[in-house]
């Protein structure tokens, strides 16, 4: 088995399209994954997420000093892509009259709230954190890497998205029974 590090030496080198391939197979699908969640499920524009973040990792990749993982150093280029898709879609929505507000669960009336529709409620400081450490299983000191900020930082931003969570996913109505008290 060729090592990550050897793929990339031999894609740099040589332009070896077996070695992006090995590349590409190991780490597509968590990019695909994230840019899925954080740009609200949409199919189409996570797939150009992982497109573009490869294109311009195999510009990158020869500069690529290995202080972290290939896929932290991945991880961080899609992050910054749906960042861009995110801030272009807004503009064109405020520019065509169509700015929407940003989705908010709905009230928990009986109906089951989508645990995917809460967290694309958080900010996008806390969603990425959440995914990357509670779904991907990134350290707090790869997410640093990843997003720009400290390792103090994503803990912290992963302890308020997940507070947050808890409040948008508690029912509003607690059921009481008949005679009796509710204790939490």
């Amino acid at each position: 088995m060729t090592s990550e590090r050897q793929c990339a030496q031999r894609f740099c080198e040589s332009g070896d399209e077996n070695a992006f391939r090995e590349l590409y197979r190991l780490h597509a699908p968590a990019l695909y994954r994230m840019s899925f969640r954080m740009l609200g499920r949409s199919r189409d524009s996570a797939q150009d997420v992982v497109q573009e973040t490869w294109l311009r990792a195999a510009t990158a990749l020869p500069a690529f000093r290995w202080e972290s993982s290939l896929g932290t150093w991945l991880m961080g280029i899609a992050i910054n892509r749906c960042r861009e898709v995110l801030r272009e879609s807004h503009r064109s929505d405020r520019a065509d009259g169509n700015a929407e507000e940003p989705p908010r669960p709905a009230s928990s009336d009986g109906l089951r709230l989508d645990l995917e529709q809460a967290v694309a409620c958080l900010a996008e400081g806390y969603r990425e954190v959440l995914l990357l450490h509670d779904v991907e299983g990134y350290t707090h000191s790869e997410i640093g890497v990843a997003l720009g900020i400290s390792p103090g930082t994503s803990k912290s931003q992963l302890s308020r998205a997940r507070r947050l969570l808890r409040e948008v996913l508690r029912p509003i109505h607690a059921v009481v029974p008949e005679g009796g008290s509710h204790d939490q």
